[in-house]
């Protein structure tokens, strides 16, 4: 069973407008809400992919029962740490450019962070732990540390998304795979990536720290997988970006599905990058026939076998 970890989940408001006049009266062009966070995303993608999941994390108030009611809709199994403070509204904001407001979210007790390690606890050497997203500002800055140590003592793959220190530190731990883009990439070694050449090198610098699986996305100019046995390059299928939200999280749910099924890197990327693409190009997160429609503009190609 794969499951997903969203400390911080929320309520995503996303609203179209023609432009923004800061100080003046906006008013939308379209509008849509749907229940948000890098885990939670993780799961819609896998759902309609036909993977089960369970999504687990924090959930509070009356946004926090929009959340959790509407992925039981979707038929996504949850089991949420329940806290007493709302889940936050973050706002999308799409206009000649996209804004994002993001809340700070419910404060999290040492209690309800403790029944949290309990149900990661019951996880198996059969299972996954996608933790992805985000720490709350009242929980420990070694959260993501603390909860794949226990997964290393479950025998729980675990892949981490996530950026900066909270990705860096549980390098050592092992992750089965982690998915920094190109920006994120470049903040972990403190300089910025431009090209696929730079993707490569600072890839294998991931995994020889630790890292099992690295997927990197580059915009337009395409994606790489890096691990010990080989690098591919994947171009980008062609399409007009409508959101970037919610791109990354279908690659990482797209790659664990086909995988899951499969035992196949190479397949489970092409899929991945596919449906980060579909996703990009949608208002909301890929559909199942979307991804198998973009899969056919994949081309993948190694670096280190020199075959297509």
């Amino acid at each position: 069973m794969i499951y997903t970890l969203t400390l911080n989940p929320s309520v995503d408001y996303k609203v179209e407008l023609d432009c923004v006049l800061l100080g003046e009266l906006n008013r939308t062009k379209s509008e849509s809400k749907f229940p948000g966070g890098k885990g939670i995303n993780v799961s819609r993608v896998l759902n309609r992919l036909n993977v089960k999941s369970t999504a687990l994390g924090f959930v509070g108030g009356f946004t926090g029962e929009y959340i959790n009611d509407c992925l039981k809709k979707e038929n996504i199994v949850t089991n949420f740490v329940r806290v007493e403070q709302d889940s936050r509204i973050n706002v999308k904001l799409k206009s000649d450019s996209e804004t994002e407001i993001n809340g700070r979210g419910p404060d999290i007790t040492n209690d309800q962070f403790e029944e949290l390690k309990t149900k990661i606890r019951q996880l198996t050497d059969e299972d996954v732990l996608v933790l992805a997203g985000s720490i709350p500002l009242t929980m420990p800055a070694t959260t993501y540390e603390l909860l794949v140590k226990i997964c290393n003592e479950n025998g729980t793959r675990f892949v981490v998304d996530a950026e900066g220190d909270l990705l860096k530190n549980v390098l050592p731990h092992q992750p089965f795979l982690i998915k920094p883009n190109h920006h994120e990439l470049g903040a972990l070694f403190e300089t910025r990536v431009n090209d696929i050449d730079e993707i490569v090198f600072y890839g294998k610098r991931l995994v020889e720290r630790g890292a099992e699986n690295v997927i990197v996305s580059l915009a337009d100019k395409g994606a790489v997988l890096v691990n010990k046995n080989n690098v591919i390059v994947a171009s980008i299928p062609k399409g007009k970006v409508i959101s970037s939200v919610g791109a990354g999280d279908s690659m990482v749910a797209a790659f664990l599905a086909i995988y899951e099924e499969t035992n196949d890197i190479e397949k489970a990327f092409c899929y991945s990058v596919a449906a980060g693409s579909a996703t990009a190009f949608s208002i909301d997160l890929c559909t199942k026939n979307q991804v198998d429609q973009l899969l056919k503009q994949v081309h993948v190609h190694s670096l280190l076998e020199g075959r297509d």
